[in-house]
C-alpha cells in the first residue's frame, strides 16, 4: 500500500483468505450479504470464519470491525461445502451460503449473538434449500445449533421446518440441554 491509498474490503478479505485455511465470511455477515437480515446497524462487525487458531492483523481490525471464529460447528463436512463467492463477484472471497450461515449464526447465540436478534433473522430465512440444510444438520456436532434450528423453524412455521426435523432424526437425544449465556440468562432446549 502506498501513502494515501485506500484499502478495499474485498481485496483485504481475499488477501486474508490466502493466509488462513478455510477462511470465509460466515454467520450474520454472510446472511446479510445474501439478503437475509433483520436490522441494518451502522457498523456491524464482519463475521469471519476459518480453520484453526489465527489472529486477524491489527491493520485489518483498525479498518474493518470484525470477529474471527475458528470453532467449526461441523464435523467431516466436505471441504468448501456450503461456501462460495457471491454471484456478483465470481472470483471473490468465499461466503457461506444461507443454510450454512444460519447454522453458524446459531452457533454464536449466547456468545457473540443475542437470542432475540438471531430468532428474528431466522424468521427471514424462509427460502432455504432443504437438501443443503439437511446435509449441514447431519454434520453439525453442536446440540445447541441443531435444537435451536429445529425448534425455531417449527415455532416460526418456516417452509423447511419438516425437512430440518427429519434430517435431525433421533440426534436430539432425550435429555434437555442447558447453558448459561454470556448475558446471564439460561437457555434450556428440550428435545
Amino acid at each position: 500500500m502506498f501513502p494515501r491509498d485506500t484499502l478495499r474490503r474485498e481485496d483485504c478479505l481475499r488477501f486474508l483468505s490466502g493466509r488462513v485455511a478455510g477462511f470465509h465470511v460466515g454467520g450474520k455477515t454472510a446472511l446479510a450479504w445474501r439478503g437475509v437480515r433483520h436490522n441494518l446497524p451502522a457498523r456491524e462487525p464482519l463475521s469471519l470464519w476459518g480453520e484453526g487458531k489465527s489472529r486477524l492483523p491489527d491493520w485489518f481490525q483498525k479498518l474493518f470491525v470484525s470477529r474471527y471464529t475458528a470453532r467449526n460447528p461441523f464435523s467431516k463436512l466436505p471441504k468448501d461445502f456450503g461456501i462460495q463467492p457471491l454471484p456478483e463477484t465470481p472470483g471473490g472471497v468465499l461466503v457461506s451460503v444461507p443454510e450454512r450461515a444460519l447454522l453458524e449464526l446459531l452457533s454464536e447465540v449466547g456468545v457473540h449473538q443475542g437470542i432475540e436478534e438471531a430468532r428474528n433473522i431466522m424468521e427471514g430465512a424462509r427460502a432455504l434449500r432443504p437438501e443443503v440444510l439437511a446435509t449441514l444438520l447431519k454434520k453439525c456436532r453442536r446440540v445447541k445449533v441443531v435444537r435451536l434450528c429445529s425448534r425455531w423453524a417449527e415455532e416460526l412455521n418456516l417452509p423447511w421446518a419438516a425437512a430440518a426435523k427429519k434430517a435431525i432424526g433421533n440426534r436430539l437425544g432425550r435429555s434437555r440441554w442447558t447453558a448459561r449465556l454470556k448475558d446471564g440468562t439460561t437457555l434450556v432446549l428440550k428435545p
